[in-house]
């Protein structure tokens, strides 16, 4: 179809008009298929998640010791990348379930939490605390995507029997850019002075406390947000990301 201009000239209609608006809006209500392979069907195939892991315990770096649920590469980059960026929401639950799992197979009950680890044995719950995101990113991706994956990593691990809560206790101020290409010095340079605490949001001192981020690359990151935490008597025991992306 064609619109016609002042001139008379027929016109094409825009992207949009011509059919882009539609299956726009299809994406965002119909996810399309598996975001590890692309195959129709859900988020997350059978397939993908076979060749996904296992869980590695990764070094801190000077940090605190970190699991992730496997290597940045391959089909849980992909589902990584459509979460983060491309806003397939859908995911999160399928993420979060990866890190429960780990936890489940990686991590002691006794250490972190299991069944007998709950608020209601008359021991306290486990706090998740989430790497915090830009704010402007947190806007462009329709909301802190760590923070959402804490809310259902915390939900998977409550069917499991564990008390854990999620503590938004960090946030970046201004100035923070976006990390992607930095080295290892460059990304600790780009947090110097910029991560504080949100006393509000912070678990009470002495807490069982974990980090939660999606990514490991040099583990700039986490290492910023365990000083600014123990600034504060909060000292988290391990952290767990979706991804290890180190050189090692």
């Amino acid at each position: 179809m064609t619109t016609t201009s002042r001139s008379g000239r027929a016109r094409p209609r825009s992207r949009l008009q011509a059919g882009g608006l539609v299956p726009a809006l299809l994406d965002l209500l119909l996810p399309g298929g598996c975001a590890g392979c692309a195959a129709p069907g859900p988020g997350w195939c059978p397939a993908c998640a076979a060749c996904t892991g296992p869980p590695r315990w990764v070094s801190g770096r000077g940090g605190p010791p970190v699991l992730a649920a496997g290597r940045y590469g391959g089909p849980l980059r992909r589902a990584l990348i459509a979460y983060k960026e491309r806003g397939r929401r859908d995911l999160a639950p399928v993420l979060a379930g990866m890190l429960a799992a780990a936890i489940g197979t990686s991590m002691p009950p006794a250490t972190w939490p299991g069944p007998s680890w709950t608020g209601a044995r008359g021991r306290p719950p486990g706090w998740l605390v989430p790497a915090p995101s830009r704010a402007g990113a947190a806007r462009e991706r329709g909301g802190d995507h760590v923070r959402r994956l804490c809310e259902h990593l915390a939900a998977a691990l409550a069917r499991a029997g564990a008390e854990v809560a999620v503590a938004p206790g960090l946030a970046l101020t201004g100035g923070v850019a976006d990390s992607v290409g930095l080295d290892a010095a460059q990304r600790a340079a780009n947090l110097a002075g910029r991560l504080r605490t949100v006393t509000s949001g912070l678990p009470p001192p002495g807490a069982r406390v974990m980090l939660v981020d999606d990514v490991i690359t040099t583990g700039a990151t986490l290492r910023a947000c365990r000083h600014s935490l123990e600034a504060s008597d909060v000292v988290p025991v391990a952290a767990l990301v979706l991804c290890d992306a180190t050189a090692g």
